[in-house]
């Protein structure tokens, strides 16, 4: 019985280097699914192109954020499907995902780039995804 907290804590620590060391697209992929904007803001750069539908502008990392949480007040998150990723460059790494909701899908594009040792975003566009 002295073996269970053992190994739970083991199990943890092993997980930690995932969680710490996850890929930049993936994390925003798993924020976006969360509908964690504030994280997500977190990532943000300090100017950030936004298109939401056909409204595009850039915005400061808190009007984002305003933003990005009317959208995903007005659409719930059900899943997402990572449909293609780009990370060979260093500097700027690429992602794009099918957002499924409770009001249909949408198809998240965005992009971050390497700023001051870090990677920030700095561009995402939601747009209808359109019916093959």
């Amino acid at each position: 019985m002295m073996k269970l907290p053992y190994l739970l804590l083991l199990s943890v620590l092993c997980l930690v280097p995932v969680i710490l060391f996850a890929d930049p697209i993936e994390k925003v992929a798993s924020l976006i699914k969360q509908s964690d904007v504030h994280e997500l803001a977190g990532m943000f750069a300090p100017s950030v192109e936004i298109s939401v539908l056909n409204e595009e502008n850039v915005y400061s990392r808190t009007q984002a954020e305003i933003v990005l949480n009317k959208f995903f007040s007005e659409n719930k998150p059900k899943s997402i499907k990572l449909l293609h990723k780009v990370n060979s460059n260093p500097n700027y790494n690429f992602g794009v995902i099918i957002l499924y909701t409770d009001k249909g899908a949408y198809r998240i594009a965005y992009t971050l780039k390497q700023t001051d040792g870090k990677l920030e975003l700095i561009e995402m566009r939601i747009e209808t995804e359109k019916v093959k």
